[in-house]
């Protein structure tokens, strides 16, 4: 839905499968009224692809990183070739990266390592960083600081840390992304800090093809279903559907520049 020349965004998604399913995707999103979307590669494979993707598309622009699923892959050689992708303007956002020490599926010096390089990316490119933390908000956080990321802005996305964190975060500058998440009975504690955030500071997001919002929870998610994340968290602040849209859009031109309008 467009309000006054700002369209919805998904500030987060991943585009899976071959061009004709991403292409149906896309289109099934922008007939829900998604008019902006930020594609995420996770690891150096995708980086490519999700490059492709958005220079094929007005409407969508990349992030590109290495998630700490995949920190074990990295390597000087592919921190080089990262690098010379995250140059295209198409590319907005550095990452996904951060820590993950709930499945820890890389080893934790090794996240921590990755991220590092990566914070490090985003400082010489002048691009925020698209940030992913689960059971190591202190960690993420004390990093944050060491690198001195009160200079380079970025995003905490599918934000489901608590309060503490929350404003230590805000703190430093960086936006709050919510997902569907917020929508689910059981977050009930996320859902209050959306509601609590500064609006000026805050976006939505589905992270697709995980965590599908109610009404849509157990399916896989899409961007379409972005406009579930933003009617509910308009309804939790307060505020029209129109409003909601309109803010969270002019938040992220301002984090990165790029909103479907500009």
């Amino acid at each position: 839905m467009e309000e006054g020349g700002n369209m919805l965004v998904d500030a987060h998604c991943h585009l899976r499968g071959g061009e004709e399913e991403i292409e149906a995707t896309l289109a099934r999103a922008r007939k829900a009224g998604v008019g902006g979307f930020v594609a995420v590669a996770a690891e150096l494979a995708d980086a490519e692809p999700v490059l492709t993707v958005a220079r094929r598309h007005a409407d969508v622009v990349a992030s590109l990183g290495v998630h700490p699923h995949e920190a074990s892959t990295w390597n000087l050689e592919g921190e080089a070739r990262l690098e010379g992708l995250l140059m295209a303007p198409e590319v907005r956002f550095v990452g996904e990266t951060g820590l993950d020490w709930h499945y820890d599926l890389s080893p934790r010096d090794v996240q921590e390592r990755v991220f590092r390089a990566q914070i490090g990316l985003a400082r010489r490119l002048g691009k925020p960083l698209m940030i992913h933390t689960r059971a190591a908000g202190l960690e993420t956080l004390r990093i944050l600081r060491e690198e001195g990321t009160p200079v380079v802005p970025g995003v905490i996305h599918c934000f489901s840390e608590d309060r503490t964190f929350a404003q230590a975060a805000l703190d430093m500058g960086f936006y709050l992304s919510f997902s569907g998440i917020i929508t689910f009975k059981k977050a009930a504690d996320i859902a209050e800090i959306a509601a609590w955030a500064p609006l000026d500071r805050i976006l939505v997001e589905t992270d697709s093809p995980y965590l599908a919002p109610v009404p849509h929870r157990g399916r896989t998610n899409e961007p379409a279903y972005v406009v579930h994340v933003a009617r509910h968290l308009a309804s939790l602040r307060g505020l029209s559907f129109e409003s909601l849209v309109e803010q969270t859009t002019q938040n992220l031109e301002a984090l990165c520049g790029w909103a479907p309008s500009s």
